[in-house]
């Protein structure tokens, strides 16, 4: 089973409380089910009693995690719960017991638009749903100059996080057709940053184009004004799955941004789930009490500017709160 590979995390994660405060669906729910600590341990409890492992409450509480991988970041050694969540669900799918809302969502995945290209050029942007919904890709589109647009519905990362590994393998070969003869691939989405940076590798998949998020990408921008005083909400896919990616933070302090501290601490997500991708899909609720639970953090509402380089996130905060939030793209193209 996948979780054998996961049996270090499971035996240490199962007896610790250092991390719970960073659970951000436990600080919602205030359910101690809800932090890697009793995830690990249902876990366990599921490798002792097989009949355990398809418990509707164990299935409903690692479909519910927000996967941020805060915890496994800040922990001392890192156990990977992320790892083991992901791979619990795909053991539940390759057992055939994934729950029939589960299969609903993946069913729509499969059944998402093909990826078509448009333009010309070395580098092609990836305007997924969420990218266009939030207006990152028009914004990304008056920043940048001559390159080919790829558009689209699923890649697969959706699937494999819902643990159907098979059928996003597929999804993705189909996408990286798609990325084919470019030299950089620029994506404003962060979950599709991973799934390019590290998921295909997982799949036994390689893309030879170097790939970046648009905060990289447009370094070289200048605004005609300096950005002044705002909030910078960090995403999970850049910094906690790829290793503190600088990019965002050099990209709006080059252009006069005094980035302000949000929130109590800087180890927290402040994401609404975005390394879960598909929560807003499975219990939207969740996502709201998250939103709300950011938006309870602000200082001022009213006013403070904040500006996040996830389009998910920004749109999840944008329907949830009142709060001003803009991806790094609008922020840049509204200043230029």
């Amino acid at each position: 089973m996948n979780i054998d590979n996961y049996l270090e995390t499971i035996k240490f994660c199962r007896f610790c409380f250092m991390c719970r405060h960073l659970s951000a669906i436990g600080n919602v729910t205030f359910t101690e089910a809800d932090t890697p600590r009793v995830r690990a341990s249902m876990i366990y409890g599921a490798t002792i009693h097989p009949e355990l492992f398809a418990n509707e409450d164990l299935i409903k509480t690692m479909y519910r995690s927000d996967l941020s991988g805060c915890c496994r970041r800040n922990c001392v050694n890192h156990y990977d719960e992320v790892g083991l969540t992901l791979a619990y669900r795909a053991d539940l799918v390759e057992a055939g017991k994934a729950p029939e809302y589960i299969k609903t969502i993946a069913t729509a995945l499969m059944n998402s638009p093909e990826w078509s290209v448009s333009g010309k050029g070395k580098v092609a942007y990836v305007a997924d749903n969420y990218s266009v919904e939030s207006g990152a890709a028009a914004a990304f589109g008056k920043l940048a100059k001559e390159f080919r647009t790829v558009s689209g519905g699923s890649c697969g990362k959706g699937l494999w996080v819902l643990g159907f590994r098979k059928e996003a393998k597929l999804l993705a070969e189909k996408f990286l057709k798609a990325l084919e003869g470019v030299e950089t691939v620029v994506v404003s989405h962060t979950g599709i940053f991973d799934f390019l940076v590290n998921t295909i590798g997982e799949m036994g998949l390689k893309l030879d184009a170097k790939v970046m998020h648009t905060s990289e990408y447009l370094a070289g921008v200048k605004t005609a004004r300096p950005l002044g005083d705002l909030y910078y909400l960090e995403s999970d896919y850049l910094r906690n799955y790829n290793s503190d990616y600088p990019y965002p933070r050099a990209l709006l302090t080059s252009n006069g941004a005094n980035l302000k501290p949000f929130g109590t601490n800087d180890e927290e997500s402040y994401s609404c789930a975005e390394g879960a991708l598909l929560l807003d899909k499975i219990e939207p609720e969740l996502v709201e009490k998250l939103a709300k639970y950011i938006e309870a953090r602000a200082d001022n509402p009213a006013k403070d500017v904040i500006v996040t380089a996830s389009p998910y996130t920004r749109i999840q905060l944008g329907r949830f709160t009142s709060l001003k939030v803009k991806t790094i793209e609008e922020l840049l193209a509204e200043a230029l």
